[in-house]
């Protein structure tokens, strides 16, 4: 078991829940504005499931043609270099606030993207408990953009092992089993298998050379039909917060939500919207979230209500939100910021 710091038997010492953090984990934060423009002309014509912003399933050339011309503003060359920029430096702190906050456990709350989880098996709620939780290069992490794109910021290429507080995660899913959550476990992995983009972000850009043990709790966000409610999202988290202070060693856990905001169509105002009910918001009004938006990569709206319910009555900070356009159509990837403390 990892060398967590244990308390003595003293009824104050106990487990907390001492920094929330909430991030998108978009692959356009890996990547250069041309690259964006690549992801745009292939990703977004051809293969992702674009809803406007009435919830809508749409072509592409649906949104092209009834998009608002004042879009190509938001796609100058200058302006996607801007929020590049500014996307590094809202990266770059929420790493540093993390490695200030020092936890002796991280747990991630994050979806799959069928890197891990396929038709024949999609569970809405899951946690790993294996000693060490693999990475691979597939699916969203293995470079696929043309050769004269800068890669050097892209995820490792290589395979690799990271740490999971497996104690700590076997005991967790007793205990929500125990508040009626039914939830799938993983302790290993098939060979072919690796962790989803959702944790080897976390791993990779907000770690760095330091990996902290993890828990890794996935929930089904994209998938139908069995997608984690908003409101049930929001249960779960208070049902982590509660198992996590219950625990008796005297450690400091740090919870972080991956995933968001909107894409593949940038949707602003749904974003400030959201962003408004997670720094005020109750269970009703995360219940009230509109579902026909919440598709596609909207779904992972639902990681951050997860979040929102474990880390009450903690305080909001808004590191940053920046709506990164990449298509005269307006697709592309809201980046939203965000840490309780």
């Amino acid at each position: 078991m990892p060398p967590y710091r244990f308390a003595e038997k003293e009824q104050d010492q106990m487990a907390r829940i001492t920094l929330g953090m909430g991030s998108s984990h978009s692959p356009a934060l890996l990547m250069e504005p041309e690259a964006w423009l690549a992801r745009a002309g292939h990703d977004d014509v051809h293969i992702h499931a674009l809803f406007d912003h009435e919830g809508k399933r749409v072509s592409y050339e649906q949104l092209l043609a009834d998009a608002d011309p004042s879009i190509l503003k938001e796609i100058d060359m200058d302006k996607l270099w801007e929020r590049h920029r500014t996307n590094q430096q809202a990266v770059a702190k929420m790493k540093s606030i993390l490695a200030e906050a020092n936890p002796d456990v991280v747990l991630i709350i994050g979806d799959d993207h069928k890197e891990v989880f396929q038709e024949d098996n999609m569970p809405a709620i899951s946690i790993y408990w294996g000693e060490k939780l693999p990475y691979k290069p597939q699916g969203m992490m293995k470079w696929k953009y043309a050769a004269d794109l800068r890669a050097e910021d892209w995820y490792p290429q290589e395979e690799k092992e990271y740490p999971v507080a497996n104690g700590l995660a076997e005991r967790l899913i007793g205990q929500l089993m125990e508040q009626d959550f039914d939830v799938a476990h993983s302790h290993h992995y098939n060979p072919e298998q690796g962790m989803s983009h959702s944790f080897g972000y976390v791993y990779y850009k907000m770690m760095g050379e330091t990996p902290i043990p993890i828990i890794p709790v996935s929930i089904n966000t994209y998938y139908p039909p069995n997608q984690i409610t908003p409101a049930r999202a929001f249960k779960l988290g208070q049902a982590l917060r509660e198992a996590v202070e219950s625990w008796p060693e005297e450690i400091n856990v740090t919870i972080i939500a991956t995933g968001g905001l909107s894409h593949f169509v940038v949707d602003e105002a749904f974003d400030r919207h959201f962003l408004d009910i997670m720094e005020n918001g109750t269970v009703e009004e995360h219940a009230a979230l509109p579902r026909e938006k919440l598709q596609s990569g909207n779904s992972e709206f639902r990681c951050w209500s997860a979040l929102a319910g474990a880390v009450q009555p903690m305080q909001m900070e808004l590191i940053d939100y920046v709506p990164c356009y990449r298509s005269p159509a307006g697709t592309g990837c809201a980046m939203a910021f965000a840490v309780w403390r």
